[in-house]
């Protein structure tokens, strides 16, 4: 599904595209709105020249993205304009009642740290990402290269949880073809621990059943209190029935996400971003409103993919040092996305935190 070598083999498939300006994907059907968003600033053109490039999804509201029948795959998705962690992605595999993608809208693209800026969206935090999967491009461009392959039908929505109207401009493209009989369906599972309880582990993963592969983990930390090192803890997998001991284990959080010695060149932190891992960003404390220092960063395991054949379970540990060099449990607040393949079904999702439990706030 990863080799970029497909693209000189002709085959059968259609290509398709889902936008505001041709909702249903439609053949030949593009372009052709008379009312929308950009009616006024084309006035003088008329139809045909950007008339409905976004859809507003009033407060409290959720709008149908895509409504797709019939056996297909996602191959690239972007979204532009405002981001808030209140905009709720959601994607459905085949008529299925429960999601297998629900996330607020942001971590999908590990872009953890989206704040709630009310009238001033334009002033939050912002920070590319260069990656195989995800890209975040100025000003805020959010980009998926994850393959989501359907059999039978997708549907995907995005809910609006904030008080202002959200003017949602996206791009969806995908193919009609067939599928192997052994392929997965695309999931992703957002959790957040806000703050997480002094002596517990983060739960990335939890409740899985079926058969699959593990292929990434975008996460977001910012610090409470000591200031020291944070990023000892050890990122555990549990699979297929494993119960107090894991069968794969990473030690030191910088360690899983490609980094090395606290990510630090001549005394400081230093972001980086590559086509499978980075430590992409990092704010730190200005001294007076925004004393929290936060990170955010990615692991893609495209070429190294976790298998499991019943059960999967991922924990990762906050932990730091004390001034007597001993290991300190931390109290910080994370936000983790995890992204896998699996068969459908037999897989429950905790519920998504409200509202103000979400909310990012910076001064």
């Amino acid at each position: 599904m990863d080799d970029r070598s497909d693209m000189m083999v002709l085959d059968d498939a259609v290509s398709y595209s889902i936008s505001p300006e041709n909702p249903k994907g439609e053949k030949g059907k593009g372009a052709m709105a008379t009312e929308g968003f950009g009616a006024g600033a084309a006035r003088e053109l008329g139809k045909g020249w950007k008339i409905h490039p976004c859809e507003l999804i009033k407060p409290g509201e959720t709008l149908t993205l895509a409504d797709m029948d019939g056996s297909g795959m996602i191959e690239s998705m972007w979204f532009g304009g405002v981001v808030d962690k209140n905009y709720i992605l959601r994607i459905y595999w085949d008529e299925s009642a429960e999601p297998s993608v629900e996330c607020p809208l942001p971590d999908f693209f590990a872009y953890g740290w989206a704040e709630t800026q009310d009238d001033q969206w334009m002033k939050g935090p912002f920070f590319t990402l260069n990656s195989s999967q995800v890209v975040v491009g100025p000003i805020r461009g959010l980009n998926c290269f994850w393959k989501m392959p359907f059999r039978r039908h997708c549907r995907m929505t995005i809910e609006n949880r904030t008080e202002r109207g959200y003017m949602c401009f996206y791009q969806i493209n995908y193919i009609r073809t067939s599928l192997p009989e052994n392929i997965g369906y695309f999931h992703a599972q957002y959790r957040q621990s806000k703050p997480l309880r002094q002596g517990e582990v983060h739960t990335v993963l939890n409740g899985v059943q079926g058969k699959g592969k593990y292929v990434g983990l975008a996460m977001s930390i910012g610090l409470n209190g000591d200031g020291r090192w944070w990023g000892e803890g050890e990122l555990k997998i549990y699979l297929d029935k494993d119960q107090e001991a894991p069968s794969i284990v990473y030690t030191g959080t910088e360690d899983y996400f490609g980094g090395s010695f606290n990510f630090e060149v001549d005394g400081a932190y230093t972001t980086y971003s590559t086509p499978y891992l980075g430590m992409h960003y990092y704010r730190k404390p200005d001294g007076l409103y925004n004393i929290q220092p936060r990170f955010s960063m990615y692991r893609w395991h495209v070429q190294d993919a976790i298998r499991f054949q019943s059960d999967i379970r991922i924990e990762i540990q906050d932990l730091g040092w004390t001034r007597k060099d001993l290991y300190l449990a931390r109290r910080d607040d994370l936000f983790t996305v995890c992204y896998w393949y699996q068969t459908l079904g037999g897989t429950s999702f905790p519920k998504l935190p409200d509202s103000r439990e979400l909310r990012i706030v910076s001064e």
